[in-house]
C-alpha cells in the first residue's frame, strides 16, 4: 500500500495550518480511513516524548491522536528545537543529533531531506492517506531550494496542496495572491484550492470576495471557516502565548514567568488567567511558576538582567508557593553546570538558591512518558524530556513518586521542583499543588470531533474530494 498524501500549507506561519490539518485527520478518520499526519521538519521547543522513543513536535501529537493514534517519530523526523547563543538543537528521528548554529544548517538541507522522505516513505506503506502539514509560509522564495517542509518536498511526493489564509489578522486578499505570485509554475501546478481561516461574522458578506480570489487565483476556494471559540487543542508554538494578557486581572492569584526560551507551556494551560509577566510588578501572588525552558543558563541569566531573580525570591519570602518545571527546577536550585556546553557556551551559572539542589547538563536527553502519584494518593500521568540530572533531593519529601516508588521531584518548604511535564495538566493536581480550583478542558476526542464538525460543516466537501482524495 502507498498513502494519498494530502498537503496543508499557510500563507504565514500561524494563519492555522496545524488547525486545518488535525481537522482533516480527524475528518478522514471519521470515514474509516487510516490516516497518518506528517511533518517533515518543525521548529518548536514544544514537544512530547513517544512512548516507542524519542520526541517530536506537539503539533503531529494532537494530529495523531485526531487518527487515533501513538504518536511515533516518522510523524516529524526533523525537529528543531531554537535555543541561545548555538543556534538550535536538532531532534532527528527523535534523538538528538547534533547542535548547529543557524547559519550552518542548510548545508544539511539535503541530507535531511532524504531522512525525512524515508520516514514519509515508511509511513506511507501503512496508511492510506498521510496529511502533511507545512512550515510557515509556502512563499519563502530565499530559502526554496533548501526547504524541506513545504512545496518542495509536497512536489516530490505528489501531494496536492491546500493553501491556508489567515483573515482575521487582516490583508488577506493580498496575502492569497501575493503567496500564489511569488511560486514559480512548477509549484503553482501543486496548489489545488485555498481556505480563508478565522473569519468572524457573517460569511454571506464575505462572498464576493472568495468570487474575486477564485477569479484572479484561478482556484477553487475550499470554504470560509469560522473563528472556533472555546475550542483548546495543544499548541506548539510560543506565538501563541501573543494571546495572553501580561498584566491579567487584579483577582489573579497565579503568576507565569514568560522566559525567553519557553518550552512546554502547554504545562500551564489550565491556568487560564494566570499573569504571564516578564519584567518584575508590584503585586504579591499566591503562587509563581517558572515554566520549562530550551536554554536554561541563558534563561536564568536573562532573570537576573530583568531584576526577575531577585522578584521570584522576594515573593517567595513574603509567602508564595514557587514551583519550578524543568529547567524551573533547575533555576531554583543552587548552581546549573554545562560542562559540555550542550545549550551555552557558558559552563556554569549560579541558581536562585530556593531550593538545595544542583544541575549537571548531560549530552543524553530523557524523553519518557510516566505514571506518578503525589503523597495523597493522586494519581496522574506526565512525561519527561530534559538533558539535566539534578542531586541533592535526597531525604527532603518529594513532588511525586513513580509507579515504581521512584521518588520525583523536591517539596522543600514553599518551594517545588518537578522535571514532569504534564502534572499540573490534571486538574486534580493544579489544585492540590497551588489550591486554586480549575474548569477542566472539554476532553480531547470531543474537541478533535468538533474540529471535524468545523471542517465538514464550512468546507465545500466536493472541492475537497475531487482534488485531494
Amino acid at each position: 500500500m502507498s498513502a494519498k498524501a494530502i498537503f496543508v500549507g499557510g500563507t504565514s506561519s500561524h494563519a492555522g495550518k496545524s488547525w486545518m490539518a488535525t481537522a482533516i485527520c480527524r475528518h478522514l478518520h471519521r470515514r474509516g480511513f487510516a490516516v497518518a499526519p506528517f511533518k517533515a521538519q518543525n521548529m518548536s521547543n514544544n514537544s512530547y516524548p513517544c512512548r516507542v522513543g524519542g520526541e517530536i513536535g506537539r503539533a503531529q501529537v494532537v494530529q495523531a491522536q485526531a487518527c487515533g493514534l501513538e504518536p511515533e517519530p516518522d510523524m516529524n523526523p526533523v525537529l528543531l528545537k531554537p535555543s541561545t547563543e548555538i543556534g538550535s538543537q536538532v531532534v532527528l528521528h527523535g534523538k538528538v543529533w547534533q547542535n548547529i548554529e543557524a547559519r550552518e544548517y542548510y548545508r544539511y538541507s539535503d541530507f535531511l531531506m532524504e531522512q525525512a522522505l524515508a520516514a514519509y516513505r515508511r509511513l506511507a506503506t501503512r496508511f492510506e492517506y498521510v496529511v502533511i502539514e507545512g512550515a510557515g509560509s509556502i512563499a519563502e522564495v530565499n530559502l526554496k531550494d533548501r526547504d524541506i517542509a513545504n512545496l518542495r518536498f509536497a512536489r516530490v511526493v505528489g501531494a496536492p496542496a491546500l493553501v491556508v489564509a489567515d483573515v482575521d489578522r487582516g490583508g488577506v486578499f493580498a496575502s492569497v495572491l501575493g503567496t500564489l505570485l511569488v511560486l514559480d509554475p512548477q509549484e503553482r501546478s501543486s496548489i489545488r484550492s485555498f481556505a480563508i481561516n478565522r473569519f468572524r461574522g457573517d460569511p454571506e458578506l464575505f462572498r464576493e470576495g472568495v468570487l474575486y480570489l477564485e477569479r484572479r487565483a484561478e482556484l477553487p476556494c475550499l470554504g470560509v471557516f469560522p473563528y472556533l471559540a472555546g475550542l483548546s487543542i495543544d499548541e506548539e508554538d510560543s506565538v501563541s502565548l501573543d494571546d495572553v494578557t501580561e498584566t491579567a486581572e487584579q483577582t489573579t492569584k497565579v503568576a507565569i514567568i514568560r522566559l525567553p526560551h519557553i518550552s512546554n507551556f502547554t504545562d500551564l494551560r489550565l491556568l487560564k488567567g494566570a499573569a504571564w509577566i516578564s519584567r518584575p510588578v508590584s503585586r504579591r501572588f499566591r503562587a509563581v511558576i517558572l515554566p520549562g525552558t530550551k536554554s536554561t543558563i541563558s534563561d536564568l541569566e536573562w532573570l537576573k538582567r530583568t531584576g526577575l531573580a531577585q522578584w521570584v525570591c522576594d515573593q517567595y519570602r513574603d509567602g508564595a508557593l514557587v514551583v519550578g518545571i524543568c529547567g524551573g527546577y533547575q533555576m531554583l536550585g543552587r548552581v546549573v553546570k554545562d560542562p559540555y556546553r550542550v545549550e551555552s557556551r557558558r559552563s556554569s551559572a549560579e541558581g536562585l538558591g530556593l531550593l538545595p539542589v544542583e544541575t549537571t547538563l548531560c549530552r543524553e536527553k530523557i524523553t519518557r512518558v510516566v505514571e506518578a502519584h503525589t503523597s495523597t494518593g493522586l494519581r496522574f500521568s506526565a512525561y519527561e524530556i530534559h538533558m539535566g540530572v539534578t542531586t541533592g533531593a535526597d531525604g527532603q519529601a518529594p513532588f511525586a513518586t513513580f509507579s515504581d516508588g521512584t521518588p520525583e521531584g523536591i517539596r522543600a518548604g514553599r518551594c517545588i521542583g518537578t522535571y514532569l511535564h504534564g502534572a499540573l495538566e490534571n486538574g486534580a493536581v493544579v489544585e492540590e499543588t497551588l489550591g486554586i480550583a480549575v474548569s477542566e478542558p472539554c476532553p480531547k476526542e470531543e474537541s478533535y470531533d468538533r474540529l471535524a464538525e468545523w471542517f465538514e460543516t464550512h468546507a465545500n466537501l466536493s472541492v475537497f474530494e475531487e482534488n485531494f482524495l
